[in-house]
C-alpha cells in the first residue's frame, strides 16, 4: 500500500490526469491565457477587465468586453504557500528526473510499445472504475467497463491492444471515488499540492486513497516489486506525454495557478459527465 503512496498511479504532477485528452488540455492553456495574459493594444488584459468588471461599465450599463471574458472557477486555497513549495519541488523532480529519465526510455522503446504498456496498465484498475460507476447509479458506464474488460483481456491479450475502443467504440470510463464522494453531494474542500503526487483536492485524495483498498495491484504484490513495477509504469506514461507539462507551463504566466485551476476545471468537467 506504501509503494502506491510513493509512486502514484496518477502522476499529476506533469499532467492533470491519466485520460487528459490533446483538445482538452488546449481549451485550459487558453482559458489560462485568456484569464492572465495582456491584450491587444488600447485594451487591458483580461485580469485586470475582470477586476475591473463592477467599474467599466458604459452608460447603458453593460460590459464592453463582456463576451471576451473567461470565467474560471478556482478551488479555495488556504495553504497557497505550503504548495507552492510542493509545487517547486515536483517540478524539480520532474525535469531533473522523470523527464530524463523517460526520454532515455523513449528512446529505446517504441511508441507502439509503449502504448500496450499503458493500455495493460490502464486495464488492472477495472474495478475502481466498475465500483465507482456502481455507486454512482451510471449502470451503462458500468456495462462498458465490465465489457472492456473482458475484451481487452481476452481479445487483446491481457489488455495490451485496446480493442474495445477500437473495434466497439468503447471508450475509457474515467470514474473514480472522488467522483463518487461529489455525486452524493460533497465538495471538493481546499486544494493540496502533494510532494510526489501533484494536484488534488481533499475529497479527491480521500478517494485516491480508498481506491488504493479496491486496487487488486496492491493485493497481488510484495511491496518492493509494487514499487519498482509502480515507478516504471510512470516513466512508460510520461514517455508518451513529454512536451503536455511544459506547454502548460510556457503558456502560463503562473504555472501554479495554471496547474491548479487546470486540475479542478478537469475535475469539474468528470463530475458533470
Amino acid at each position: 500500500m506504501f509503494a502506491s503512496l510513493c509512486f502514484a498511479e496518477k502522476e499529476q504532477i506533469w499532467r492533470v490526469h491519466d485520460e487528459v485528452e490533446a483538445h482538452e488540455l488546449d481549451r485550459m492553456v487558453y482559458a489560462e491565457r485568456q484569464r492572465t495574459e495582456p491584450g491587444p493594444a488600447g485594451r487591458p488584459s483580461n485580469l485586470k477587465m475582470a477586476q475591473a468588471k463592477d467599474t467599466q461599465k458604459t452608460a447603458e450599463g453593460s460590459d464592453p468586453w463582456e463576451d471576451e471574458i473567461v470565467e474560471i472557477d478556482s478551488i479555495y486555497d488556504p495553504l497557497e504557500p505550503m504548495n507552492r513549495a510542493f509545487f517547486q519541488f515536483n517540478d524539480k523532480l520532474y525535469f531533473w528526473v522523470l523527464k530524463p529519465v523517460a526520454t532515455g526510455y523513449s528512446a529505446v522503446v517504441p511508441e507502439f510499445g509503449r502504448v500496450c504498456i499503458r493500455n495493460f496498465f490502464s486495464n488492472l484498475v477495472m474495478p475502481i472504475r466498475a465500483i465507482s460507476c456502481l455507486l454512482q447509479g451510471k449502470f451503462e458506464a458500468l456495462g462498458i467497463v465490465l465489457v472492456r474488460f473482458v475484451v481487452n483481456s481476452s481479445a487483446g491479450f491481457l489488455g495490451f491492444q485496446d480493442v474495445a475502443k477500437q473495434a466497439l467504440n468503447f471508450p475509457i470510463q474515467d470514474e473514480d471515488l472522488g467522483q463518487v464522494f461529489a455525486f452524493y453531494g460533497i465538495g471538493p474542500g481546499f486544494y493540496l499540492d502533494l510532494p510526489f503526487l501533484g494536484p488534488y483536492s481533499i475529497r479527491d485524495a480521500v478517494g485516491w486513497g480508498g481506491g488504493l483498498f479496491i486496487n487488486p495491484f496492491d493485493y497481488m504484490v510484495n511491496f518492493w516489486p509494487n514499487v519498482g513495477i509502480r515507478a516504471y509504469d510512470i516513466v512508460n506514461k510520461t514517455s508518451l506525454r513529454i512536451g503536455d507539462y511544459e506547454a502548460m507551463k510556457e503558456a502560463a504566466i503562473d504555472p501554479y495557478v495554471a496547474l491548479r485551476d487546470a486540475y479542478y476545471q478537469y475535475r469539474l468537467h468528470l463530475i458533470e459527465k
